[in-house]
């Protein structure tokens, strides 16, 4: 009986314990515990794609948001238009986004910053969208602050968006720690949530264009971003994602893996699920599939359609439907990163909106740019019959 008691007593122990610790430490600690994968054999990312529908979706920022940090911080976080939007998406039979984040937004507010998040995804599943996440961006602005972002330059593409990690962050490995913190931060909250598709590390690491920036880009940035690409890729994979991991090339001959640049060959080599950016016209962007199909890996063209280079739904759908090729089209609706205009708009001054839209499906009252681009969607996806899209 005694030794009953002392069984009893002690169990009794252990589980007072463990009710009284702090939740935070029970989750750090069960972090800690995680295993690290591997990157996913092509049997596991085969089986994974095969669990989904034909993926068709664009890259997302609400309209109200000129880049990353006026989408996601406290002040300008917009329920009602993300709600709205992420809608349209679905009425044309779109089922996911590419959202982009940003390593500030954890520094100035990681609690409240994965609430968002939480948030953004509730809605997103609400709309029938399973996002991709985009941790690290090199493109444009490479000095980015918190808080208040500037107004859009008239008639200007992209004018406000800004790089992650900023220029500061990348020439200093003192930081790097911080950033370690927020992508495992962000990956440990969401490793086993099945709203979220996938996770792309890093998008376009070597670019080296934008508006106005080059005077002051790093003229070696490249020798920074590489080991911090692969460094990030290890830090997702330590969280035991249950989500598969990528970035995406995007510029250069892709058609033997040799060819490739170093950047290029470490993205596809990390990379769970391949993943690729196509501009051109329609004969190119079957060219770069069959180039990636030698891998014999899910295939995700994480940003096409640009419409006066020749890149559009007309041309990419259908090749992309026919090989299984997941499509996500630079921008939705219409708003405060003006991406109707082209590319050139950052050398070449328009004082109106250009007769075609180089971007963007919808206008901010939900009516559609091109009603036979967003028919052609619906038809595709089977959102819509064709008969009934027709009417």
């Amino acid at each position: 009986m005694k030794k009953f008691s002392l069984i009893l007593f002690s169990l009794c122990y252990v589980f007072l314990q463990s009710c009284s610790s702090p939740r935070g430490e029970n989750e750090n600690a069960a972090a800690e515990a995680v295993a690290p994968r591997d990157i996913w054999s092509k049997e596991q990312a085969n089986n994974w794609y095969a669990e989904h529908e034909w993926l068709v979706g664009s890259n997302f920022i609400p309209s109200n948001a000129i880049n990353q940090l006026e989408m996601w911080q406290a002040e300008t976080f917009d329920t009602t238009i993300i709600n709205k939007e992420l809608g349209m998406a679905q009425s044309i039979g779109m089922n996911t986004a590419r959202v982009y984040l940003h390593d500030l937004l954890w520094e100035q507010d990681s609690t409240g910053f994965l609430k968002r998040m939480d948030t953004f995804l509730g809605i997103a599943q609400r709309n029938g969208i399973k996002p991709m996440f985009v941790f690290f961006d090199s493109c444009w602005d490479p000095f980015p602050e918190l808080g208040t972002q500037r107004a859009p330059k008239p008639h200007v593409h992209n004018s406000g968006w800004v790089q992650s990690p900023g220029q500061n962050a990348l020439k200093d490995s003192t930081q790097y720690p911080r950033l370690e913190r927020y992508v495992k931060g962000v990956m440990t909250r969401f490793a086993n949530d099945n709203r979220i598709l996938a996770w792309d590390v890093w998008n376009e690491p070597d670019n080296m264009t934008g508006p106005s920036y080059e005077k002051v880009e790093l003229p070696n940035k490249v020798e920074y971003v590489l080991p911090l690409l692969e460094k990030t890729f290890t830090w997702a994979r330590s969280t035991n994602p249950s989500q598969p991991l990528t970035s995406g090339i995007w510029v250069g001959d892709w058609s033997s893996h040799e060819v490739m640049k170093p950047i290029e060959k470490l993205q596809i080599e990390q990379s769970d699920v391949i993943s690729f950016h196509n501009y051109d016209k329609a004969e190119e962007f079957q060219k770069r599939v069959t180039w990636l199909q030698r891998y014999g890996r899910p295939i995700l063209c994480t940003e096409y359609m640009a419409r006066p280079n020749g890149s559009t739904f007309q041309g990419f759908l259908p090749i992309a439907k026919q090989h299984k090729v997941a499509m996500y089209n630079w921008g939705l609706v219409d708003g405060k990163s003006q991406t109707k205009y082209a590319w050139d708009s950052w050398t070449k001054q328009y004082t109106a909106e250009p007769e075609e839209w180089f971007h963007d499906v919808f206008r901010k009252d939900g009516t559609a740019y091109r009603k036979e681009e967003t028919q052609l969607i619906a038809e595709l996806t089977g959102a819509a019959e064709p008969a009934a899209a027709n009417q």
